[in-house]
């Protein structure tokens, strides 16, 4: 879920301030910010938070500041007020309490607002005292089902692109014989390509060998696949940074991830870069 208000882009250099239900994923959000480019603070002393911005004013980075429960001095309506003055953004986490309380079980850590009576009642004691931070944050981020990589996600497209940059792909190849990538938002199969894999000479090779590549690339069904393909993603691709994401998993696959889905990635790896996205790829299965 993602509640966002009219809060219109600031024009100076981006500040958040992160806060929220603790286990909602606070440590998670700030390593993902930290990987975009912003400056972390975590559990920072909220009387301080006056002077770190001061301080920091001159600095390129924007900078993203995590106060929760435990951090000292904390008040929801002091750190309102907070983000008002310096026009930061505020974003808030929660999850459900049946996801709160099953993550502090498998942790089995205390809740800070529970030190003494079950996660339970400190769970709700939060959520009731926390309440006016989530009326009045920017965007609220509930990550009861989210895993890591899908709040990397949320992040990256409501904070990433607000700094001008363009989509990043990440195009994959994988065997399904492994399973098909969890992460992949486009998924592409490739075994109706002739196998390498058959060719005593050309088994122990990969699809970045030349022999391999030359290989997959005779099938008289690749050129006009990869064609077709193309063809398909160019439309697609701008329509998905226009949603706000601003990063993009193209799965492809193989049987066993180390042949034709390895050529062909490093193929459309050029083919993107030369449509002007920034793209990086990844052989999962390439080593198996």
């Amino acid at each position: 879920m993602n509640d966002s208000s009219a809060t219109p882009p600031s024009s100076h250099r981006p500040t958040l301030i992160l806060t929220g239900l603790s286990g909602a994923g606070m440590t998670s959000a700030l390593k993902a910010l930290e990987d975009l480019g912003y400056e972390v603070f975590d559990n920072f002393p909220l009387s301080l938070i006056d002077s770190l911005i001061k301080e920091t004013a001159h600095d390129a980075a924007p900078v993203a500041i995590g106060i929760d429960a435990r951090s000292r001095g904390f008040d929801p309506d002091a750190i309102l007020a907070a983000a008002k003055r310096h026009n930061a953004e505020l974003v808030f986490l929660w999850s459900d309490e049946s996801t709160l309380q099953k993550r502090f079980t498998e942790t089995r850590r205390r809740h800070p607002m529970a030190k003494d009576r079950p996660v339970s009642a400190g769970i709700k004691r939060e959520q009731e005292w926390l309440h006016p931070l989530r009326a009045t944050a920017s965007h609220v981020i509930d990550t009861s089902d989210m895993s890591a990589q899908d709040l990397r996600r949320q992040l990256t497209s409501l904070f990433g692109l607000a700094r001008g940059e363009r989509m990043t792909v990440t195009i994959m190849s994988f065997g399904f014989k492994y399973g098909v990538p969890r992460e992949a938002d486009i998924v592409m199969d490739i075994r109706f390509l002739a196998n390498p894999h058959w060719i005593k000479e050309l088994r122990p090779q990969t699809g970045l060998d030349k022999d391999v590549g030359d290989y997959v690339r005779n099938d008289p069904a690749w050129a006009p696949f990869m064609q077709n393909f193309q063809t398909l993603l160019a439309p697609l691709l701008p329509r998905y940074q226009q949603e706000g994401k601003s990063y993009l998993t193209i799965a492809i696959g193989c049987t066993g991830g180390r042949h034709r889905s390895v050529f062909t990635t490093e193929q459309m790896h050029d083919w993107l870069e030369q449509q002007g996205y920034s793209s990086t790829t990844l052989h999962r299965d390439i080593g198996r």
